[in-house]
């Protein structure tokens, strides 16, 4: 398995203009591909989970081209011209989650499968709440993940539709999604969600997406959405993606070690991304915080030692950036606790068991719960540790940050981050130095 080694790196400073976001892009190309109109697409991530969405569509007989630096999506209507595919979808939770339900609405057979991490994610909510209008899904393997076999079904609307919220929204936007294409609705379709609705900002930008494709989401709080009866996709005819806020948290969080400042673009007050909430929890550490619709610029504590501040905060509506803020934790003065992250145990890996084990690595005593993560630095950190990142993208760029701690890191695999950031540690270069 290849490694990277980085630093030791005494400081960082500078700017990074961010890639387009994932969670964005792939809802992005599944709406376009839905609409009726041809949309361009400008800033589309160029990564693994949005190639495996692109020839996903592709093989169900979506025109997708590359014009220059815009993406150029045919749109089907709402109704897939192939009737029969087999579908690979790597890892990506944003691909395999809604594409599930806009493949059961489409009268034909389907396989979707993915690596084997895949097959270990959780999938049964949102087919159990398939099921309820009639949607023919089996399980190829085991009950309730993938791979899934979806075939031909008459999908009737006779009362809401009740899907859990707790384990991962992603079933909730695959539900939202597909609702303006399911044919003969006789009236509105409601989504209840059953418990607490946990990353509440990524149902935000679903719906915030589908009115920009001309649907709009009628919503009691966070427990029911209802999509009206004559509701359909329409092409804005061009959208630009804005910036990842998931993948600024690693810079961010440069800024407020390095002692900065960073400024990343492409995200900022304007954003429609929860994950922006990651420069609250900076701030809430010590770190010096400024935003404009576009930007945001950190800096480092102003104090004598130039520890960041210990937290104790509940991370439920930014889970993937939560992760940062675990290993920014090494930085700071006393004892950090995230709490509400059992979302963290379904992801790419098991993130709370991962992100304990290489945190104890580095010499830090982390105490580790169901849904929390409790982190007390060392007084000095480990050198030359060598950092296991179970083949995902986060693991790998959090723990880049280490190298900032006076101490050469090793990260294994580091290519993982293909998946989301093919050239971030090319990114992650021009703002260290030795």
């Amino acid at each position: 398995m290849e490694h990277l080694d980085l630093g030791p790196y005494a400081r960082a400073s500078g700017t990074v203009r961010l890639l387009g976001s994932k969670s964005i892009s792939n809802r992005v190309l599944l709406l376009a591909a839905l609409s009726n109109g041809e949309t361009s697409i400008t800033n589309l991530l160029d990564s693994d989970d949005t190639r495996v969405m692109i020839a996903a569509l592709k093989t169900l007989g979506v025109a997708v081209r590359q014009d220059g630096e815009r993406v150029i999506v045919g749109g089907t209507g709402g109704v897939f011209p192939s009737k029969s595919a087999e579908l690979f979808l790597g890892n990506a939770g944003t691909a395999v989650r809604p594409l599930t339900a806009a493949l059961a609405m489409n009268n034909g057979e389907y396989c979707v499968h993915g690596v084997p991490r895949m097959h270990e994610r959780p999938i049964g909510d949102l087919v159990d709440g398939l099921r309820q209008i009639g949607a023919a899904i089996d399980y190829e393997l085991n009950d309730g993940f993938p791979p899934l076999r979806i075939r031909p079904a008459k999908i009737v609307i006779d009362k809401p539709i009740r899907v859990r919220g707790d384990v991962s929204s992603q079933f909730l936007t695959a539900l939202l999604m597909s609702l303006p294409v399911i044919e003969g609705r006789n009236g509105p379709v409601t989504v209840e969600v059953q418990g607490e609705l946990i990353s509440k900002p990524y149902i935000e930008i679903t719906v915030r997406l589908m009115e920009c494709f001309g649907v709009s989401v009628e919503r009691e709080g966070w427990a029911r959405f209802t999509v009206a009866a004559d509701a359909s996709y329409r092409s804005p005819d061009a959208i630009m993606v804005e910036g990842d806020a998931s993948s600024a948290s690693y810079f961010l969080a440069v800024g407020a070690i390095g002692p900065g400042p960073v400024r990343v673009e492409g995200v900022g007050r304007a954003s429609i991304q929860g994950d922006i909430g990651f420069a609250d929890a900076l701030n809430r550490m010590g770190a010096n915080v400024t935003m404009g619709d576009d930007w945001i610029e950190v800096r480092g504590v102003e104090s004598d030692d130039g520890k960041l501040l210990p937290i104790d905060m509940d991370f439920n509506l930014i889970p993937d950036a939560a992760m940062t803020i675990a290993v920014a934790a090494l930085f700071a003065s006393g004892t950090t606790t995230l709490r509400n992250i059992a979302s963290w145990r379904v992801k790419e890996a098991d993130r709370i068991a991962a992100m304990a084990t290489e945190l104890r690595k580095l010499g830090a005593t982390v105490v580790e719960g169901a849904d929390h993560l409790v982190v007390t630095p060392p007084t000095t950190l480990t050198p030359n540790v060598v950092i296991d990142t179970y083949d995902d993208h986060r693991m790998a760029m959090c723990f880049s940050l280490v190298s900032l701690g006076g101490v050469p890191v090793r990260i294994k695999d580091p290519k993982c981050v293909n998946k989301t950031f093919p050239d971030y540690f090319d990114r992650f270069a021009t703002l260290v130095k030795a």
